[in-house]
């Protein structure tokens, strides 16, 4: 099963995206993974990406386009896999049809952009070994430091409230555009995000057709 996450940033689909993928048995595929470890290595295309993620921007469809490309043909994604975070965008999206990519359905999680914001500012990451937390919702147990590694916490640029702003409006600008391009095609399902992480996690199977 061929899945697409999709929502605001910090609507919660990566959290989603990994739910289900352990249920399938099939790699979540997260662009803004690959380009955070490549912005973390200093590639060429992590410095490309460093300013436009800092800034709230999306990273250039040449290179968000070629990393999926080499990704969808690893081993792993022979019996499906979750994209999170791709496509961003109507070109995009093209740009996986043209690879001869055939999508089963695709996952619209929606939250209020206030509610985005308070998720947001309060997300805290691990820069050791990636691990997220969360200062209301999942915090680490001292609140400061990564239960796995020990690692100070720290929030990334990204996740600052006025840069969440300018990332939400990128968003509904050129991403949100995105579900009339696949409710034409017939593969659209809607989840409103609940503050419950497991109500959400029910609407999601729900929606797929797991339940």
């Amino acid at each position: 099963m061929n899945i697409i996450f999709f929502g605001p940033p910090g609507a919660g689909k990566g959290t989603q995206a990994e739910i289900i993928c352990n249920e399938l048995k099939i790699p979540t595929i997260s662009t803004g993974a690959i380009i955070r470890e490549a912005i973390k290595n200093g590639t060429e295309m992590g410095k490309a990406a460093k300013s436009a993620i800092e800034s709230g921007a999306l990273v250039s469809d040449s290179v968000v386009i070629g990393i999926i490309k080499e990704r969808l043909s690893q081993p792993d994604c022979k019996n499906g896999y979750i994209l999170d975070g791709f496509p961003r965008t109507i070109p995009q999206a093209e740009a996986l049809d043209s690879l001869g990519v055939l999508i089963d359905a695709v996952l619209s999680i929606e939250v209020p952009d206030e509610t985005i914001i308070e998720r947001m500012s309060g997300r805290r990451t691990c820069i050791a070994c990636g691990a997220t937390y969360h200062t209301l919702y999942n915090p680490s147990v001292d609140t400061k430091t990564c239960d796995k590694c020990g690692t100070e916490l720290s929030m990334r640029k990204d996740d600052a409230p006025e840069v969440v702003k300018n990332r939400l409006e990128t968003y509904h600008e050129e991403t949100e555009p995105l579900k009339d391009y696949y409710s034409a095609r017939g593969v659209l399902k809607t989840v409103v995000g609940q503050e419950k992480l497991e109500d959400t996690t029910r609407m999601t199977r729900t929606a797929l057709g797991l339940i």
